[in-house]
């Protein structure tokens, strides 16, 4: 069996309109990136590509999730379909207008400049909202999904939530700037309403591709390490999974889904602390010693839960212990 049959059919029963969207966005990414490299326009200091770029690998990761959490619910499944349907077909038009605004050489977030682009970015906003309301749903009907091993079960369900909270922390970014306030009580107009960097204007220098903010606070952090909450946690436990065939030790489910948790809760404590690090105005790649006091503790209560989890008593070395 090759490696495509064989993903074939792991995928078969997965949710066909978003994993068919996933493999279309992976596509995509690649086309961005021909884009890239030979369109060396750019906007507000970015590549013209660039976001056309992230939105494309955010949507294949996001989306290939879903398609496989979708088809482990053990109710609803029907509706959770039609729900996911929903998703690709408003994740599909927005990404739509994100590449007309390139095409245009226009910002498609926050620009309040002439009337078609004020439209179309409210209409984004519907969508996003839209998108948020129908996600929370799914997210329900993930905490009621049971699977076989429970550190799984548990990856799923702390992700989604996870997910849940890094779409919401997009909000933080759609209110005017004190710049834009001052700039609309004297004018009564601003080009743009709402920013990605906390304390300096959109567009200075930030990280190749990404864009993240070299200078100043960027809320684009947290809302992408939340959102793709989906996918680490999962992960973690697939990677237990596999480590558990060479060690023993991680055989234990139990222990595996202790492992999941404290991950979960440190992976939750990641994501504030980046929030709170942006909301101060601070760069990602300046942290100032109170963040790193605050990571290096983070850090250090993820390791030691680690350890005593390690460290305490399997379920099967305490039958053995029993029996003796």
């Amino acid at each position: 069996m090759t490696i495509l049959t064989d993903l074939r059919e792991r995928t078969r029963t997965w949710h066909r309109g978003s994993y068919r969207l996933a493999q279309i966005l992976a596509v995509v990414t690649v086309l961005c990136v021909l884009a890239m490299l030979i369109d060396q326009r750019t906007l507000n200091g970015a590549p013209l590509w660039a976001k056309p770029f992230k939105f494309a690998v955010s949507g294949m990761l996001y989306f290939f999730t879903w398609s496989w959490l979708v088809s482990l619910l053990p109710k609803f499944r029907r509706t959770a379909s039609v729900l996911t349907n929903g998703l690709v077909v408003i994740f599909a038009a927005e990404y739509a207008l994100v590449v007309f605004q390139a095409v245009r050489v226009r910002a498609s977030h926050f620009n309040n400049a002439t009337p078609l682009d004020n439209t179309i970015f409210q209409i984004m906003g519907g969508m996003i909202a839209t998108l948020w309301v129908i996600n929370l749903v799914l997210t329900v009907g993930v905490m009621f999904t049971r699977l076989p091993d429970r550190a799984t079960t548990w990856a799923a369900r702390i992700g989604a939530i996870l997910g849940v909270i890094g779409l919401s922390l997009a909000t933080l970014m759609s209110s005017p700037t004190p710049e834009q306030l001052a700039t609309l009580r004297a004018t009564g107009q601003s080009a743009m309403i709402g920013a990605h960097t906390v304390g300096l204007p959109d567009g200075g220098p930030g990280l190749p591709i990404l864009g993240w903010s070299t200078v100043g606070g960027d809320l684009r952090i947290p809302h992408f390490i939340g959102l793709h909450g989906l996918q680490a946690l999962p992960l973690i436990a697939l990677a237990l999974g596999v480590l558990a065939t060479r060690y023993p030790r991680l055989r234990d489910d139990v222990l595996r889904l202790r492992l999941v948790v404290i991950a979960g809760v440190g992976y939750a404590g990641l994501l504030a602390l980046l929030t709170w690090q942006a909301l101060r105005g601070q760069s990602i790649v300046a942290p100032d010693s109170t963040t790193l006091t605050a990571f290096a503790l983070l850090l250090a209560g993820v390791a030691f839960s680690g350890l005593i989890a390690i460290g305490r008593p399997s379920r099967h070395r305490e039958l053995e212990d029993s029996v003796r």
